[in-house]
């Protein structure tokens, strides 16, 4: 336990190091303010109320979740592994006295408080300018739905962001990597798209899973399939990824 406490501490100390968060928090600002001022100028310009103060950060989120987020998860992902193993500071990280899997295991956990932590600032910033900009249309509701969005978009992205790990583990450049990760990810779109029936099983198509939990008419049995197969999808990436990390020669 103590093994892996310092390889999570040493995994979290490289990722605050990265310039990659700050980028992160402020592209996303940007995203937010450039949404706030295109909602307040259609309000002022043709008199129109696109959106209320709680239904803004849910339109945040539906742009931020299939942009900036996986992107940013996707450097991140690569950085852990590609990005250390080619400057060989992975050697030096397992030369610690931990396990392969506690290494694995405090890279995942910091990639998953990464995307939290980002899914968090921008809750916030989207949630404050919808206040502040249309404080009248605020509700306690609307507030626990924006809570429960973007708690909920945690979980696929976090999947998606474990295959781009697992491609981390095959190919040895990061940038094959990535373009390869964006290849993924459009084509599951596109699938999800084409064979809407089976959508469930292409991770993307759940990016905006959280109008199944908010809506009017709330359908369990959706809910529920969609829930086992992130679970199921999420520990055969996980087991399959520590697998070629355990048998890769680094």
């Amino acid at each position: 336990m103590a093994g892996f406490k310092a390889a999570f501490l040493n995994e979290a100390v490289k990722l605050m190091k990265k310039k990659k968060l700050l980028a992160a928090a402020i592209l996303s600002t940007l995203a937010v303010m450039i949404g706030q001022l295109a909602v307040t100028t259609i309000k002022h310009g043709l008199g129109l109320r696109v959106v209320g103060s709680v239904e803004f950060p849910i339109v945040v989120l539906q742009f931020f979740s299939y942009t900036i987020l996986p992107l940013f998860a996707t450097f991140v992902a690569i950085d852990m592994f590609n990005g250390e193993t080619s400057s060989n500071t992975m050697k030096i990280t397992l030369l610690r006295p931990v396990s392969r899997f506690g290494v694995f295991s405090a890279k995942v956990l910091n990639l998953a408080l990464f995307i939290a932590g980002i899914l968090l600032f921008v809750m916030i910033i989207s949630m404050l300018a919808g206040f502040i900009f249309n404080p009248s249309t605020a509700s306690f509701e609307g507030v626990f739905k924006v809570i429960a969005s973007y708690a909920l978009t945690f979980f696929p992205v976090l999947v998606f962001a474990l295959i781009v790990i697992l491609l981390a583990n095959v190919i040895q450049g990061g940038l094959a990597v990535f373009f390869l990760s964006i290849l993924v990810f459009i084509a599951f779109n596109f699938l999800g798209i084409a064979f809407s029936a089976y959508s469930s099983f292409f991770v993307t198509s759940m990016f905006d899973w959280y109008f199944l939990w908010i809506s009017e008419s709330i359908n369990v049995f959706k809910i529920l399939r969609q829930v086992l197969i992130l679970a199921g999808c999420g520990m055969m990436l996980f087991t399959t990824g520590f697998y070629l990390f355990d048998r890769k020669d680094i």
